[in-house]
């Protein structure tokens, strides 16, 4: 037996700033009783295209699936709408070459968050009228290679002005110009606070209560607004999104020139059993009617705009890694009963490349693929409900970082063991990590303890792996750091 066999426990850990960052031991609290989910299963992986994955592009390495990728921007250029409708993918959840080239085949536009991402995108193959940019730092062309948000709306970006001070600039370089305004409507949801991008507390956009403001400055450069934005997180639920919409075309009704309404993204996609997915053909149907109002009332038809990033890729992708180690804090090395500690499995993978874990308590698929095929029939199936005599581990990053877990519970900080599709788990196995296609290989601590960035594959209608990013060369970590000069440092 190479697990402790034992109900699964949350563990709560004590994180402070100097745990953290510290390989050293940690205090920790007394065990809390918690239920292991359901056992998952591989999405679009069979065991043997995840060992051809690895041994095609090494380990770890990022798979796309091209078929999913498809059904899903399918999926989203079928939301309702009255007078047309624009997918832009939110680039920023996986801006991969070969990811955004897709997209672009299929008629989907671009949701760009900076102006590098702008850059990025054309390169991909994007007109630059295909672009929409709303950002948090409005390109100022200050340092090489970054483009001034003046250059970008010559080459044909639709630009958003996110703050009072982005709307004054844009009037100061382009006065007379056509430009988009997005709004905080004071109403926000996410799946945490950390994803809410909505209300009070949140930074984005134009406060709705400073709008006279914001029509001050749209006079005094006589700027035509054509364009209202908004965006209130991500996982929201569909009745705060609904009341939003409504709210934003109150707004579009203050200013006569606006053909765009740009609701945004955020929809809730389940990546465990236990969560549910928004319904784009449901949530939809009530925006439908609200925009049949407002043409009814204004004489203008509204061009729907939104903005997908989570929907079109989290269950596109695979993380495929390896176990290269497992430990114990038990008495015995197989974990025995009736002692009070853990099994771990070490990967060769962690926050490097999937933070949501260590940063929101995301919950993230794990199936465990054998590295001989011969072992492949002697796992659990899908859905099997763990049992106490299961085996339970816990599943951690290889950073020297206290917060590098795989399995936490909804809280970052708590150890939560989990009963896999396998309860003989081996070094050399490969582990899978659903639902990485969003906001992972984008949004890691790439590079942390010197690790390089890892590579990314995509599997393509045929079912072959074809590279589509290669693994990063170590010494490119380092080559653009420079030494002082000499005597610098004496």
């Amino acid at each position: 037996m190479l697990a402790r066999r034992a109900p699964a426990r949350a563990h709560r850990t004590n994180l402070n700033a100097n745990t953290r960052r510290s390989c050293r031991a940690r205090a920790v609290a007394a065990p809390m009783k918690a239920s292991s989910p359901p056992v998952e299963t591989l999405r679009f992986l069979t065991p043997d295209v995840a060992r051809r994955a690895r041994e095609t592009l090494g380990s770890p390495a990022f798979v796309y699936d091209l078929k999913t990728l498809k059904d899903r921007a399918n999926d989203a250029l079928a939301f309702p709408n009255a007078y047309g409708l624009t997918v832009r993918f939110a680039m920023k959840a996986a801006p991969n070459r070969a990811v955004l080239r897709a997209f672009k085949d299929l008629g989907l536009h671009i949701d760009a968050s900076s102006g590098y991402e702008v850059l990025r995108a054309v390169d991909a193959g994007f007109e630059p009228s295909q672009i929409s940019l709303s950002s948090q730092e409005i390109p100022l062309g200050r340092y090489e290679g970054e483009p001034h948000f003046k250059e970008l709306v010559e080459m044909g970006t639709k630009l958003n002005a996110c703050s009072l001070r982005q709307l004054e600039l844009y009037g100061q370089s382009c006065p007379g110009g056509e430009v988009g305004l997005r709004f905080n409507p004071g109403l926000g949801s996410g799946g945490t606070a950390k994803t809410n991008v909505g209300g009070p507390s949140s930074s984005f956009g134009i406060w709705h209560g400073l709008l006279p403001e914001a029509q001050a400055i749209v006079e005094k450069y006589n700027l035509k607004v054509v364009r209202i934005h908004t965006h209130i997180g991500s996982g929201s639920d569909p009745a705060v999104w609904q009341k939003v919409s409504n709210m934003s075309l109150d707004l579009c009704a203050i200013f006569p020139d606006v053909h765009t309404l740009n609701l945004g993204g955020g929809y809730k996609v389940a990546r465990v059993e236990s969560e549910k997915s928004t319904v784009l053909s449901e949530v939809g149907v009530p925006v439908v009617d609200n925009f049949r109002a407002f043409a009814e009332k204004h004489g203008r038809e509204l061009h729907l705009e939104i903005e997908p990033g989570t929907f079109l890729v989290a269950n596109a992708c695979s993380l495929v890694a390896t176990v290269q180690d497992r430990v114990a804090t038990t008495a015995s090395a197989n974990g025995a009963d009736g002692d009070d500690g853990y099994t771990f499995l070490k990967l060769d993978a962690g926050m490097t490349e999937v933070l949501r874990p260590s940063l929101y308590g995301s919950q993230h698929p794990v199936v465990v693929v054998p590295a001989e095929e011969a072992r492949d029939g002697a796992g659990r199936s899908a859905g099997t409900s763990p049992s106490g005599d299961d085996a339970h581990y816990v599943v951690v990053g290889h950073c020297c970082e206290s917060g590098d877990l795989v399995t936490c519970s909804d809280d970052p900080e708590a150890l939560a063991p989990r009963v896999l599709n396998h309860d003989q788990v081996e070094i050399g196995d490969l582990v899978v990590l659903e639902g990485v296609g969003a906001y992972c290989s984008s949004m890691s601590t790439k590079n942390y303890n010197s690790f390089p960035e890892a590579a990314e594959g995509l599997v393509d209608l045929s079912g072959d792996v074809h590279l589509i990013r290669r693994r990063q060369v170590p010494t490119d970590l380092w080559k653009n750091e420079v030494d002082p000069p000499a005597g610098a440092l004496l």
